[in-house]
């Protein structure tokens, strides 16, 4: 709050470099109070040093990327709610366990590895090309040295490298794939016929100590959570509507600085003919697609008829308007696509161009060049503009001064009664429901949560508005008595008891049919309707029951020599008993057109299997020793 105080009410450049040196020092000794001993042993990775300058860098890469996230909800506590520090002590000692088995293995990275990964990256590419401009200023954005990023990326490379060598280890056979293909793609179809609770309800009795240990048994359930109550200062920028004044100055110069906003871009209509490509079509497939969309361009170029070529040829959904995009403007259209459509003029045919849909031709039919409004167009845009940007900063100086005056633990509702203010009170809340008055936003909701009982929270600019935020009281978690719960507990027992007569029910059932009975005959016996889900895949919901893995593992291990599972299925409070019909095998053609994204997913989660496993088995052999306690 100092800080920001003398940040606001000083124009000098002394001040200001006094602020300057002040924030260092709170954040030096806050954030990374580690550095205040150099040369500080943070922990040992079997006998290898952690010093407190390598903590401090990817605990610092660590905040950012929280504070960014959270950005306008951020508090500091969310530090502790997070771990931050733990993990970020993690992060290092997996990277160190990772260098140490490198160099065992006589893996290394060489300088020309590291300039190559510079190189490519595209955040540091301008017009196409590394940009070292670019690279030394977003270095020095992000404090950091050259060196220290390169050390970085040469950590990240030897990470990369040392993985691939143990998944080598581990390679991908046709057959596995073929399994995993097959595993997420053939289907069943199963008959079954349901037993309702609803049917059995009114037959159950109800015991007092049956329902006794009923709730002993489920009293988790009934646990209430923790909750907490807030009081909340809004800071609204409506509310300052009378305090704006725009003057015909402040409108000319927003129109003459922001002439980009007001710009109607350029826009081209054209049409075009889609011959398709599938992504892993060969090369033949795909010379002979252009070959064929050069023979029709020509005959577009010959004078037939464009309109009636896309109704004749085109593969798109646009061919029966014939071909018709209309009107467009940049970004909105895949960019090979784009990039010829913008350079035709209009009445022009352009292509073949291949994009990732297939080969396109084009002809533009109309093209509108980029213009600017005029200010009087645009007049009322930039004062509604203006006038909400002002209020707006103005509703933020004021909660900035509101948090910069006041004292610490003070009431809020105290002290927004001294300024003329009142304050709204929310009625007790989880972490699972949203919060009164503000909505679930899960990032408020966690900021919220990390403050203690009587903790004020940092500006916070929520859905437009500003608020400061107290948590004023906070209730743990307890379990019930039965009394408080009675209403809920005679229904839950109850649905409970008629849930286990309609399973009952469903196992003598599935008796009978195991014991021979005919399927179609006991359901008609038993007044029961038997019914079929379809063809259906494994993860995929049930039709007519829903999801349940249970039922789908059960239901995808049947055959046609067994057709009964052993057991009665609990679906949406309901019980099944089901009989597999048939069984819909893969299509090879289709395994041998989708087998490439399957392989690489297939690859991908291998290759996390195998390297997690690795490390943890390095982390139990490893010796390590924490020298400086983090939490």
């Amino acid at each position: 709050m100092f800080i920001t105080m003398l940040r606001r009410h000083t124009k000098g450049i002394i001040i200001k470099v006094m602020v300057g040196l002040i924030a260092t020092v709170f954040i030096f000794w806050g954030i990374y109070s580690i550095r205040e001993k150099p040369g500080t042993k943070i922990a040992y990775v079997n006998g290898d040093l952690i010093t407190g300058q390598e903590y401090d860098a990817v605990y610092r890469d660590m905040l950012d990327a929280l504070q960014r996230q959270y950005r306008q909800y951020w508090n500091d506590n969310l530090i502790r709610v997070f771990r931050l520090r733990q993990r970020a002590l993690d992060s290092l000692i997996d990277k160190r366990l990772i260098s140490q088995e490198a160099e065992r293995l006589g893996l290394r990275i060489t300088d020309d590895e590291v300039a190559d990964a510079i190189r490519t990256d595209p955040a540091f590419q301008v017009n196409g090309g590394f940009d070292e401009g670019r690279y030394r200023s977003l270095l020095r954005y992000n404090r950091m040295e050259p060196a220290d990023f390169e050390s970085r990326i040469r950590s990240e490379l030897l990470g990369q490298k040392i993985h691939r060598l143990i998944r080598s280890f581990f390679p991908l056979t046709d057959m596995e794939i073929r399994h995993f293909y097959t595993y997420q793609k053939e289907k069943i179809n199963i008959s079954f016929v349901s037993f309702n609770p609803k049917d059995f309800r009114e037959k159950v009795e109800v015991k007092q100590d049956e329902k006794e240990d009923y709730f002993k048994e489920n009293k988790e359930k009934y646990k209430a959570p923790e909750r907490i109550k807030i009081a909340y200062l809004t800071l609204d920028p409506s509310d300052f509507v009378d305090k704006v004044t725009i003057t015909e100055r402040e409108v000319s110069d927003y129109y003459e600085l922001n002439q980009e906003k007001f710009k109607d871009p350029k826009k081209i209509k054209a049409r075009h003919i889609l011959l398709k490509l599938s992504p892993d079509a060969s090369e033949s497939e795909e010379a002979t697609a252009k070959e064929k969309a050069l023979d029709i361009l020509k005959k577009a170029r010959d004078g037939e008829d464009f309109s009636e070529l896309a109704r004749k040829y085109s593969q798109d959904p646009t061919a029966s308007k014939g071909g018709d995009l209309g009107y467009f403007t940049s970004g909105k259209m895949a960019k090979p696509f784009e990039d010829l459509a913008f350079s035709l003029k209009s009445g022009e045919l352009g292509g073949p161009v291949k994009t990732r849909f297939g080969w396109h031709i084009i002809k533009v039919d109309d093209v509108k060049d980029a213009v600017v409004k005029t200010l009087p167009e645009v007049r009322d845009q930039i004062v509604a503009t203006l006038e909400k940007d002002i209020r707006t900063d103005i509703a933020h100086e004021r909660s900035l001064t509101l948090m910069d005056q006041m004292p610490y633990d003070i009431d809020l509702a105290t002290y927004a009664a001294q300024h003329g203010l009142t304050v709204t009170e929310s009625g007790y809340f989880s972490k699972k429901g949203s919060i009164p008055g503000l909505g679930g936003d899960e990032r408020l909701k966690k900021s919220i949560y990390a403050l203690k009982k009587g903790d004020v929270s940092e500006v916070i600019e929520h859905r437009g508005k500003f608020y400061i935020i107290q948590v004023v009281d906070s209730k743990d978690s307890y379990i019930p008595k039965p009394t408080e719960v009675s209403d809920q507990l005679d229904k839950d027992f109850r649905d409970h008891l008629s849930l286990v007569a309609a399973k009952e029910e469903a196992e003598g059932y599935l008796e009978e049919l195991k014991g021979g009975a005919d399927w179609s005959e006991l359901a008609k016996a038993k007044g029961l309707k038997e019914d079929e889900t379809g063809f259906f895949a494994r993860g995929a919901n049930i039709p007519k029951i829903g999801y349940s893995p249970s039922l789908h593992e059960a239901a995808f291990s049947l055959s046609s020599e067994n057709r009964y599972p052993d057991q009665v299925f609990e679906v949406k409070k309901k019980a099944y008993i089901i009989r597999w019909l048939e069984r819909e095998d893969i299509n090879t053609e289709d395994f041998d057109k989708e087998k490439s994204p399957f392989k690489h997913s297939l690859l991908l989660a291998k290759g996390r299997r195998t390297s997690n496993a690795w490390l943890q088995s390095l982390k139990e052999k490893a010796e390590i020793k924490i020298v400086t306690p983090l939490e």
